[in-house]
This record gives structure tokens, C-alpha cells and sequence, in this order.
């Protein structure tokens, strides 16, 4: 067989984490290869962002980032903040907007970002494998041995940055979970995240609301948001949905303040002002008319509010605050953000994110149990962790 070729570093991923990560360390003077079984680099971030890329948010902090081990991600976010990353953009001259909730995006397109990145990686002479599956992986004498479309090439460090399992059809695969498993890293079982969630049997009737929108609390588990919910023909969707997702396990219920915004005992008194309105027109003053009728149907209490007392009224009101659905899945792996999950990191250096037991061994971004909120999170743990490794490189 030909020679291997020896590295510094092999990078497995050309995503967010993994290009950035290789153009860091090939900056720093390391020789490094980068792979990848895509043939085109950073798929996922080019639909990102409905296409411009959501690079960063502003508000970024370790509490809206959920893993096992809560504390982990504290170190490499406070060495690459959004600020860093932002400087980065401008630097290349690329035009960006705060959208809400401090999420930034390109005012072009998310093409911009793989630019930078490539830019970033020549500008560390990093050499890029591509369209090449990685067949085989060794490790021995403290070298990692990859071999990627029949060639071999050697490393004294590997690093995993092939992302989760989400959209599988942009190539996404268990990839980093099964090396991580083979050198002895355990494995926080992944799952969906940032995902729609589905309703069944009697909650099916909200599917004839499909496409109405309206601004809600939901909750799950530990998690509450303050955002946009959307009603599907499969069940909910919309950003407060996607964020609640990350908090929900099967058999949880999904509670939805409808009104958040009104203050308590607005039902009663607006029988005191309108007694001869009813309550699916009292609704519709707040919410989407095919959602109030839907509402209102289900609270089944007929006719003008003079007639209801003010107790029915009470338990109404309290009932749209806190309406509870109880999903019977998710839209899965294929429409995810996001994986929860993965690599743990009670394996992991936080400062390095190396392998405690292997030396060398490196896992970063997606791959790793840490997941953002909705908004840019993603990319900015995908940025840290990528310098916190390559910093070790």
C-alpha cells in the first residue's frame, strides 16, 4: 500500500465545528487534514437560518445550553464569545442583521459562512479530503491511523466533528457516537431536538388549524418560552415549540398559555363590559378566528357571557392558560435541528475537549452532549469548542 501520509491532526467534519476547528489549528502552524464524506463542505449550514445562516446570538450564556453535566460548556464559552465570532464576519467583509432575541444572520446568504471558513482553512493551509467516506480508523502507539477513499494517513491527534444524527438527508450519521464508543467514551442516548412535535387521537382536531400561528407560552419540563407557536396538519411546531422540545420526553404533556398577555380575570371582565358577546368572540379579539372558534368549541360554554358564571368563566381562563397537550412523538431526526445528546462529557476535558482516557482523541461541536437554545447557540458552541480544541492542537 502507498505510504501514509503523516498530519498533526486529522479533523473528521467539515461542518461548523470542524472547519473552524481545522482552520485554527493550521493557523497555529499545525499540519492538518480535513475530511469529510460530503462532497460539498458546511451542508447543514447552508439551509440554516432559513438559508442565511443564524451564526451567533448575542445573549449566549451557559444556562440556555442543556447537557448531562450543566457546568461543561462554561469554560469554552467564556474563551470565544459572539462578539469573537462576529469580529470574524466583519473582518471578511460580510453584511449582518440582528434579527430578534439576539439572533444574527447574514443579510446574504449562509454561503458567506462556508466561504469564511474555507477562506479561513486555506489561510491555515489546511488540506481538505472530501467526498471521501472514512473506511477505517486505527489507533496505535499514541497515532490515530484514518483511512479515507483507500489512502491512509496518520495523526497523533483526531478529532471528532461529524455532528449528531439530524437530517439525515444532508448525510448526517452516528459517525462520532460509534468512534467514540470504540475508544471508550460513553454515549448520552441522542434524540431529536428542536423539533416539531406530533398529536394523535383526540388532539388530531387541531390539525384544521394548520398554518395558524399565534404568540403563546409553552412549557416542558424545565423549559418555558415566550414565543411563536404553529399549528401543523401533523401538531406543533413554531419557535416557542422547537425550543420546548428540547425539555419534552415522550409521555410528557406540553402545557400552552394562549394569552399570555392578559391579566387575570379578563374573561369575567369582559362580561361586565360586553355581557351580550360570547366567548368565541371575546377569544377572537386575541387570537386567530379559526383558532378561537376551535378553542371556544372545546371550552363548550354556548351562548352570551351574561349567561355563564363567573366561576365557568374562571375555570376558562384558567384552562387557556394552561392547556394542556400531550404529544405522541416528534417529526424525528429528519426534521431536527439539532441532536440532544451524544458524546458524553463526563469523558471530555472541558478546557480542551480531549478524551481524558485518549490522549489525542478530540470531540467537539454537535457531536458533543450539548445543545443551544433556538437562535444561533448551536454555532456559538460550535465556534468554542472548536477553539477550545484547537487551541490544544
Amino acid at each position: 500500500p502507498a505510504m501514509t501520509r503523516q498530519f498533526d491532526a486529522i479533523v473528521l467534519g467539515a461542518g461548523a465545528a470542524g472547519m473552524f476547528c481545522a482552520a485554527l489549528a493550521g493557523q497555529r502552524g499545525r499540519k492538518v487534514l480535513l475530511v469529510d464524506h460530503n462532497q460539498e463542505p458546511g451542508r447543514k449550514i447552508l439551509i440554516s437560518g432559513g438559508g442565511r445562516c443564524n451564526f451567533t446570538n448575542l445573549y449566549t450564556a451557559p444556562d440556555r445550553f442543556l447537557s448531562a453535566n450543566p457546568h461543561f460548556a462554561k469554560s469554552a464559552l467564556s474563551r470565544f464569545g459572539p462578539q469573537d465570532f462576529l469580529a470574524l464576519v466583519e473582518r471578511h467583509r460580510i453584511a449582518w442583521h440582528e434579527k430578534t432575541l439576539g439572533q444574527l444572520f447574514c443579510d446574504g446568504s449562509a454561503r458567506q459562512i462556508v466561504r469564511l471558513l474555507l477562506d479561513e482553512c486555506e489561510a491555515g493551509g489546511v488540506e481538505l479530503a472530501f467526498g471521501q467516506p472514512v473506511t477505517d480508523v486505527g489507533h496505535a502507539d499514541g497515532r490515530f491511523r484514518v483511512t479515507v477513499g483507500g489512502a491512509e494517513a496518520g495523526a497523533p491527534a483526531l478529532v471528532l466533528a461529524t455532528g449528531g444524527l439530524s437530517i439525515p438527508k444532508l448525510g448526517a450519521t452516528g459517525l462520532a457516537y460509534d468512534l467514540a464508543r470504540r475508544f471508550g467514551l460513553k454515549v448520552v442516548e441522542p434524540r431529536p431536538a428542536l423539533v416539531p412535535l406530533t398529536l394523535s387521537g383526540e388532539e388530531a382536531l387541531f390539525s384544521t388549524l394548520s398554518g395558524v400561528a399565534a404568540h403563546v407560552v409553552a412549557r416542558a419540563g424545565k423549559g418555558s418560552f415566550r414565543e411563536a407557536a404553529l399549528f401543523t396538519h401533523r401538531g406543533l411546531s413554531g419557535p416557542a415549540i422547537l425550543q420546548v422540545s428540547s425539555y419534552w420526553r415522550h409521555g410528557d404533556p406540553v402545557t400552552v398559555d394562549f394569552l399570555p398577555d392578559l391579566p387575570p380575570g379578563w374573561l369575567r371582565a369582559a362580561k361586565r363590559a360586553e355581557p351580550r358577546t360570547t366567548l368565541r368572540r371575546a377569544l377572537a379579539r386575541h387570537l386567530p378566528d379559526r383558532l378561537a372558534e376551535t378553542l371556544a368549541a372545546q371550552l363548550a360554554l354556548p351562548g352570551e357571557l351574561a349567561n355563564l358564571t363567573d366561576r365557568a368563566l374562571g375555570d376558562a381562563e384558567a384552562r387557556l392558560a394552561n392547556w394542556t397537550f400531550t404529544p405522541n412523538g416528534s417529526e424525528g431526526f429528519a426534521k431536527a435541528e439539532v441532536t440532544i445528546g451524544g458524546i458524553s462529557t463526563a469523558g471530555l476535558s472541558s478546557q480542551t475537549m480531549e478524551a481524558r482516557r485518549v490522549p489525542g482523541l478530540y470531540a467537539i461541536g454537535e457531536a458533543v452532549d450539548v445543545t443551544g437554545w433556538l437562535g444561533g447557540y448551536n454555532f456559538q458552541w460550535a465556534w468554542a469548542s472548536a477553539l477550545a480544541a484547537a487551541q490544544a492542537l
